[in-house]
């Protein structure tokens, strides 16, 4: 009999309960208005400022319809602003706020918070070779999902 392999459940099974403690952490620094997902979004809007849909939604790996009602939200919320293309008026671009970048600092030490959790007694190279494996794993999902 083939054994069973957990990889996938164990995924899931962090990505939940490292929510739950993510969501927690956040309430604690009183930045329970944007949840985890949206700050995945501002996440990589902090390093790529002004970038058009398509590109955030590759970033991301979210769909352009979930990630449009996020940004919905966020520009409501005034995290985010949309503005035409310069050079493509069918383009719309993302850029960051005032508020976002005065809200960067903080979420940033959460996220510091949990990758000090996260990795707790690993050494250095566990933490590059299981970096390395969850690349590949993810290249295998990504390209899967495209077919």
């Amino acid at each position: 009999m083939e054994k069973l392999r957990e990889g996938g459940m164990l995924v899931a099974k962090i990505h939940q309960v490292g929510g739950r403690i993510f969501a927690k952490k956040l309430k604690e620094y009183d930045l329970n208005e944007i949840n985890p997902a949206q700050g995945r979004i501002l996440f990589v809007l902090w390093e790529n400022d002004g970038i058009p849909i398509h590109e955030l939604s590759e970033k991301t790996l979210l769909k352009k319809s979930t990630l449009t009602s996020m940004l919905d939200r966020l520009e409501d919320m005034g995290y985010i602003i949309r503005e035409p293309s310069k050079n493509d008026r069918r383009k719309i671009i993302i850029k960051r706020t005032e508020k976002d970048k005065a809200f960067q600092e903080l979420y940033l030490q959460v996220s510091k918070e949990m990758t000090d959790l996260f990795y707790n007694g690993l050494t250095e190279e566990e933490i590059d070779q299981l970096e390395a494996w969850l690349r590949k794993i993810l290249d295998n999902l990504t390209n899967a999902d495209k077919e």
